[in-house]
């Protein structure tokens, strides 16, 4: 794949080097997917150099001097159509990004979070903080430059610089306040969620154990019936699940536990939204900017439609229960309102992945605030196991008995993922008010769901969602999808008709 020629505009040759990175940045998601799900430990090294070498490439095509001369050029002439000019705009955006970090600190950052990250598996294997904080240090260290550089660059807080990356336009200022509003909420309904859970009979756990093979089956299907095409997907197993790859090679990651398949099923229905997700992308502008995800928020609200506005519904479980009997034997367990009271249980619980939705944000939370305190500088690592502790005995009352069950839990620091966390929760706010939207839309959704049928729900996110790709930042897109944008109020109003009557 070559660049334009020299009498092609100065637009259309940004857009083929465009595409070359992004056709380099694909190859880079393979291989992050074949370090997580197939790579045997004894490739971490060179993997860690092809990781490094591709970032260092990617880094000089992108920051090349005839990209910003190409810009100039661009930008004095704009292109005629929305789209165009959007994508125009975020060829900028990005622009001034990678311009802002010199092609060392790409790849001294890519060696350390591939190097930090192999470490950290071994760590949180023993509870051994002590192991991988050396790494820990040198990755904080180098997004922390990073930070720095790009705040220079784009006039953003450090950190803002690093929220940017995930989400485009939403800063800690933006995210503070929602945060301080959900921590308010929770205090009072928390109490009231698990009283009211106490008032009611114990629901009955199946009895297992559940073959992984047989969970992997029913995984597989339900994937499948909601409308993710395993022609351009496949399903994988690893440590921490995730949804890698590229649009066009979808690569779902999940774990099981033979004692509950329900941490496998729902993971994979999570991953199976972003799939979708990517899925449905606008193909004409495929490898462009403004064809990729509007940035982790969304993709995150993509995931949790699906999860846990969806597939914990009361219409999809009554569909579900009659294929769980057929996939594992009949069990009184499977019951649809067992199901329920199972699968929507509140609890103060150390684990950020096994949360329950109620709870889940005050992870994010502790994360937030954490995260921000080690970019600044507020934080040593060192400090970290004791900060987190404190943090969860203040949201949730709880503290971790050893540090696998705390900070070393996810993968994201480890791995340099910064500014990242608060988009799950700002995920989960946007795909309440996006199903609040829906439901006014589509009288016959719950209809939909109670036959297993997921093709309403995406057939409505399609237009509004998926195909306007990066088009829309995410308060306008939220705007154009449900004529407002991001009301925490929405998501309240979720949890307090699903935990807080009857």
């Amino acid at each position: 794949m070559n660049d334009t020629p020299p009498s092609s505009s100065a637009y259309a040759r940004l857009c083929a080097r465009a595409e070359r990175i992004a056709v380099i940045g694909e190859a880079l998601a393979m291989l992050g997917w074949d370090s997580s799900a197939m790579m045997p430990p004894g490739g971490a090294a060179s993997r860690g150099d092809q990781i490094a070498v591709l970032s260092g490439l990617m880094h000089e095509l992108a920051t090349a001097p005839e990209v910003g001369d190409w810009l100039e050029a661009a930008e004095a002439e704009p292109p005629g159509s929305a789209w165009d000019q959007a994508n125009l705009a975020l060829l900028r955006h990005d622009h001034t990004r990678a311009t802002a970090m010199d092609a060392a600190l790409v790849e001294a950052t890519a060696r350390a979070n591939a190097a930090c990250e192999k470490v950290w598996r071994q760590a949180r294997a023993t509870s051994d903080f002590a192991l991988v904080r050396p790494h820990l240090e040198q990755v904080v260290a180098l997004a922390g430059q990073g930070a720095r550089a790009l705040a220079e660059r784009t006039g953003l807080a450090p950190y803002d610089a690093l929220m940017d990356g995930y989400q485009r336009g939403i800063a800690s200022a933006d995210v503070a306040p929602i945060f301080a509003r959900y921590t308010a909420f929770l205090a009072d309904a928390l109490p009231r969620a698990l009283a009211l859970q106490a008032a009611r009979p114990a629901p009955v756990r199946a009895t297992g154990p559940f073959a992984v093979a047989a969970q992997e089956a029913l995984c597989r299907q339900l994937s499948e019936l909601s409308g993710l095409d395993y022609a351009h997907a496949r399903l994988d197993r690893s440590v921490h699940p995730f949804c890698g790859g590229t649009r066009f090679d979808v690569r779902i990651t999940t774990r099981y536990d033979e004692a509950d398949f329900a941490q496998a099923l729902m993971g994979v229905m999570h991953e199976t939204g972003h799939g979708l997700y990517e899925r449905g992308l606008p193909e004409a502008w495929a490898r462009q900017p403004v064809g990729q995800a509007a940035g982790m928020g969304i993709h995150e609200s993509q995931s949790l439609i699906i999860e846990m506005q969806a597939c914990r519904s009361d219409a999809y479980l009554a569909w579900l229960s009659p294929r769980l009997a057929d996939g594992f034997g009949a069990d009184v367990a499977f019951a649809p309102d067992n199901l329920a009271a199972l699968w929507r249980r509140v609890g103060r619980g150390l684990i950020r992945v096994d949360a329950d939705e109620m709870t889940y944000p005050a992870h994010v939370i502790l994360r937030f605030e954490l995260e921000r305190g080690l970019i600044s500088g507020d934080l040593a690592v060192a400090d970290l196991p004791g900060a987190w502790n404190e943090g969860m005995r203040a949201l949730l009352g709880v503290v971790p008995p050893d540090d696998a069950r705390g900070c070393l839990q996810d993968i994201h620091w480890y791995d340099g993922a910064f500014g990242y966390f608060p988009s799950y929760t700002l995920g989960a706010m946007a795909a309440a008010q996006l199903m609040a939207a829906a439901r006014a839309d589509l009288p016959e959704l719950d209809a939909a769901l109670a036959s297993g049928e997921l093709g309403v729900l995406t057939g409505w996110l399609r237009p509004r969602v998926h195909a306007q790709g990066s088009r829309l930042g995410f308060n306008d897109l939220l705007l154009a999808a449900t004529g407002k944008t991001l009301d925490p109020g929405d998501f309240q109003n979720h949890l307090t008709s699903r935990y807080l009557t009857g």
